[in-house]
């Protein structure tokens, strides 16, 4: 997975860079089909928000995230990303069971 850490109007230095590509690389623990991901860092005024952007196979997720600071607001966004990548998870996958398990049932 290709992790692309940018800033608007802030200087990123290499520990929130590695600290992003941390947080954002455990999803790849639950969804391995994530393609690339694009996380823009950003101060207005007192607010350091988080943007994040997943493109995967057939899907793209978005979350954005304020905190009291960038590594909350990392945090948050990592976060919401998880929770947005197991309910994609959860839709795609076959839950019904196998043909093999019904034959069982029917040998009992």
């Amino acid at each position: 997975m290709q992790i692309t850490v940018s800033g608007h109007q802030i200087e990123i230095t290499e520990s929130m860079r590695t600290y992003a590509s941390e947080k954002v690389g455990r999803i790849q623990k639950h969804f391995d089909h994530v393609i690339n991901a694009n996380i823009v860092l950003h101060v207005q005024k007192n607010q350091h928000i988080a943007e994040a952007t997943i493109h995967a196979r057939g899907t793209t997720m978005h979350a954005n995230a304020e905190g009291a600071d960038m590594y909350a607001a990392i945090d948050s966004v990592a976060g919401k990303l998880d929770r947005q990548v197991l309910k994609h998870k959860e839709k795609t996958t076959h839950h019904r069971r196998g043909e093999g398990a019904i034959k069982k049932l029917r040998t009992l």
